[in-house]
């Protein structure tokens, strides 16, 4: 039988500067799942998902394959402890679903990159933003020249935020179906000015993905007003930010019918998935881009539009939290604050004494702590993990590399790519959530830079 030639697969993925499976997994958008599988002795390779594989790692069909001897048996064994450490497992997601959305959906993934961590552009264009949250989205943008006219925001801690920090911007402090009732125009807002809409809507299920119905598959949920907005303003470009967790999201539907119905509004689309690590930002979060095009422009363009290339600097805690403005934060109570002062730099449950683990973590301990977020303490030397909407949850612990505290408002921020002078409104609770659920301002600056370039020469 036939078997993937896993040697090769690792030099490939090292001459790649590819670390880990993990990795590799997240690049091919293979499921976790699938790719423990394949890399299985047992697995036979003859199948689609082999090919996303070798064009990710530029290998041919005779260097990935190697023959072995053996009866083909009938049903898929488990794969070896180490890929499932890897890929960080466990033996009941063994379950093979159907995948084939997903596959339709790479399809309208771009991996063509440009250069702008040198790029400056005179040229600015307007932006409409929905679900604007503190405003890193906007804030990033803005350092592209992408102005944003109007911030729309439920909530009233997150719009006062913007009211705060923001000079021409009109912030709307309601729901966007609302808006949407009284219409653009009522604010004084006309379709040509409104080069761009952007925003973040909530990643939900969808009753009737995939039937093809437009905007009725979508009832019920915010990606409804996001796209109703889109329909109504007609905009050149959108943006749209969402969590790594879109991509395979009720097994590839809901991005799908995303897809479709943004085609169906007249718009080519490109997605990918970025790092905001590689975009300079101290902290490893994945976030889907999905960027539109108004098919007219498609016809006048004269060059394509492409995302940007990682900046090629990577910086570490140390190189952010330094000389930071003392800020509020939560505190550990006493009894968490002995456990979290057991814990090094960069360690986290794991390296407590084995009674003090199993006590703290409960019955976590006996699932092996999930992905090891529980009793984190971060490391200068290392990039922050995601930041989540709290710093003190046992899941998702964000200890100060030296201190035996949670990360501080003003840390947080910092972390997140704000300025010192931007000012959270609300009790500390609402201010890490604000913080935690933002768009990495540099992250949001370098695909406004990607946009500002494709626009600019229809000037």
């Amino acid at each position: 039988m036939f078997s993937l030639n896993k040697d090769v697969i690792d030099r490939a993925m090292n001459k790649k500067n590819i670390k880990t499976y993990t990795e590799l997994s997240d690049r091919t958008l293979l499921n976790k799942t699938q790719l423990s599988n394949m890399l299985n002795s047992e697995y036979s390779p003859i199948k689609n998902n082999v090919l996303l594989l070798m064009k990710e790692l530029d290998l041919s069909f005779e260097e990935i394959i190697k023959n072995t001897n053996g009866s083909v048996k009938k049903e898929l064994p488990l794969a070896s402890l180490d890929t499932f450490e890897q890929l960080d497992l466990k033996f009941e997601d063994l379950d093979v679903s159907d995948f084939d959305y997903v596959s339709e959906n790479k399809k309208y993934r771009l991996d063509k990159y440009e250069d702008f961590s040198s790029f400056s552009s005179e040229s600015y264009f307007n932006v409409i933003e929905t679900f604007a949250g503190a405003g890193g989205l906007s804030l990033g943008l803005e350092k592209a020249n992408l102005k944003t006219k109007i911030a729309i925001e439920l909530d009233k801690y997150a719009a006062e935020t913007l009211k705060l920090n923001t000079k021409d911007t009109l912030v709307i402090q309601d729901d966007i179906n609302n808006v949407l009732k009284r219409g653009f125009d009522s604010y004084g807002i006309e379709r040509n000015d409104i080069d761009i809409l952007s925003g973040g809507y909530p990643c939900q299920s969808f009753s009737y993905a995939g039937k093809r119905n437009g905007l009725a598959d979508v009832r019920g949920t915010l990606f409804k007003p996001y796209a109703e907005s889109l329909s109504e303003l007609k905009p050149k470009v959108f943006i749209a930010e969402n969590v790594k967790g879109l991509i395979t999201h009720d097994k590839g539907k809901t991005l799908y019918t995303m897809i479709k119905i943004f085609e169906k509004e007249g718009y080519k689309i490109y997605w990918n998935l970025f790092n905001s690590w590689d975009y300079d930002t101290a902290q490893k979060r994945q976030r889907i881009f999905i960027v539109g095009i108004r098919k007219d422009l498609l016809k006048k363009e004269k060059y394509s539009f492409k995302f940007p290339l990682p900046t090629g600097n990577n910086p570490l805690l140390k190189d952010v939290i330094k000389d930071v403005p003392d800020s509020p934060g939560v505190e550990y109570s006493e009894k968490k604050e002995k456990v979290m002062k057991l814990v090094p730099a960069g360690g986290c449950w794991v390296d407590l004494p084995d009674s003090i683990a199993k006590e703290y973590m409960g019955a976590s301990y006996y699932s092996g702590g999930g992905k090891r977020g529980m009793a984190r303490r971060l490391s200068w030397e290392e990039p922050s993990l995601t930041l989540t909407t709290s710093p003190n949850q046992k899941q998702t612990e964000r200890c100060h590399p030296d201190e035996t505290r949670p990360l501080k408002i003003k840390e947080y921020s910092r972390i997140q790519g704000f300025p010192d002078s931007w000012e959270f409104v609300g009790s500390i609770g609402n201010k890490y959530k604000q913080i935690g659920n933002a768009v990495p301002v540099n992250l949001a600056k370098y695909i406004g830079f990607a946009v500002n370039k494709y626009l600019k020469q229809f000037n």
